[in-house]
């Protein structure tokens, strides 16, 4: 190739690239707002979505956790909502907040819509403390459960965490226990009784079984549940899930307050002669057979009360003289006569009790009562307590603990 013909080419390459149109350089706040709009668009498809399983699922009631009657079944979630976002951030002004003058802070209060603590924090529920009907802490410090008020829908059970976010995990129960280490639940479910582990936000090994219409679970002890068979007739059946249905006991049982750390269910009884309510404790290892009954105080029948932490007394509704009081029972020293005080104003709500052998209770007219073991001994009777700031026909709801002190 000639010099001439060598320039001739590379005038025609650079003639050829000037031609040619050079690539646009990328627009970042395009390129962010396009960015954007498909992520919003997928966001929108995945939202409704969900709503679309959440209205399927409410519309059913709950989730089957099981087919075969009294079988484990594998983890499941009722309800429940892994994404739940914290509930608003700002809490109320402490003129906001309801309050009661009761001395040092031993329990954890509800009170409307905010959930007050021992150490002082304040979380505002909104959807969850207005339809409080008891709650109880989680061990390990996991928060809370808390357990709703009966609607026409039915109760729920929600799980609410240190930092305020809420989970709820059943909704549409007819009647929810808790284990009172806070670590199992068990419920009515349409024909079924169910019981099932709590971890973390989760409902988890569920099993259930067939039921009779009327029956509904009232208390653990251990891992056996109690069950009411007829809130009209005296008697209770043990559900073990690994023994199969509920087994009647046979037992005489009017009421069980609770269960003592040593597993004895504490019950009021109908004996003596003649007969009338009575203090016991029914082994539930020997299918409620009673092992101490007292008899002497006379004892309301409402079954309104609790067992201390650790397992000694009872706070139960009776009679001292003619007025209607709350009881101081010694389940320690049931025979032949119950060792007993009046302590304060009858029992109206959950009574929760703290490790070193405090209780903390609404009155009939949803003051707080608190009742100290050492001083309802030496005679002293406890007076209500008004909280100011809560509206009309709603009470504070105290919180009780896990048994550790």
């Amino acid at each position: 190739m000639t010099e001439d013909e060598l320039e001739q080419a590379v005038r025609e390459a650079f003639a050829r690239r000037v031609s040619v149109a050079r690539p646009l350089v990328a627009d970042p706040a395009g390129l962010a707002i396009r960015r954007a709009d498909r992520s919003r668009r997928r966001r929108t498809l995945t939202g409704i979505a969900l709503a679309a399983v959440a209205t399927v699922t409410v519309g059913a009631g709950m989730a089957q956790l099981g087919q075969q009657p009294g079988r484990p079944t594998h983890p499941t979630v009722v309800l429940g909502d892994p994404y739940a976002s914290p509930l608003p951030d700002p809490t109320p002004q402490l003129s906001a907040v309801p309050k009661a003058d009761l001395g040092r802070g031993e329990v954890d209060l509800i009170l409307h819509d905010v959930l007050v603590t021992v150490g002082g924090q304040r979380l505002p529920l909104p959807e969850v403390g207005t339809a409080a009907e008891r709650a109880q802490r989680l061990p390990d410090g996991a928060g809370w459960a808390v357990v709703g008020a009966p609607t026409a829908a039915g109760r729920s059970l929600w799980v609410v965490l240190p930092n305020g976010t809420a989970h709820l995990l059943l909704a549409g129960a007819r009647d929810i226990v808790l284990s009172p280490d806070g670590r199992q639940v068990a419920w009515r479910e349409g024909a079924d009784l169910v019981v099932a582990g709590i971890v973390g936000t989760q409902v988890v090994a569920a099993a259930r079984t067939p039921a009779p219409s009327d029956a509904a679970p009232v208390a653990f002890a251990g891992d056996t549940v109690l069950v009411r068979l007829d809130p009209d007739r005296p008697g209770h059946a043990l559900w073990r899930p690994a023994a199969g249905p509920p087994r009647d006991a046979g037992d005489a049982a009017l009421h069980v307050y609770g269960a003592r750390p040593d597993g004895l269910a504490v019950a009021l009884v109908s004996a003596g002669t003649p007969r009338r309510p009575c203090i016991a404790l029914l082994d539930p290892a020997r299918n409620l057979a009673p092992v101490r009954t007292g008899c002497g105080p006379t004892l309301a029948g409402d079954g309104a009360g609790g067992v201390s932490a650790d397992g000694r007394w009872l706070l139960a509704n009776g009679k001292a003289g003619r007025q209607d009081r709350a009881l101081l029972v010694d389940l320690d020293r049931l025979a032949p006569a119950p060792a007993t005080r009046p302590a304060g104003p009858p029992v109206a709500g959950p009574v929760a009790w703290t490790p070193r052998g405090t209780a903390h209770y609404p009155d009939a007219d949803g003051a707080l009562v608190r009742v100290e073991v050492s001083r309802a001994l030496d005679g002293e009777v406890s007076v209500s307590v008004p909280v100011t700031g809560l509206p009309e026909g709603e009470r504070a709801v105290p919180v009780g603990g896990d048994r550790r002190p």
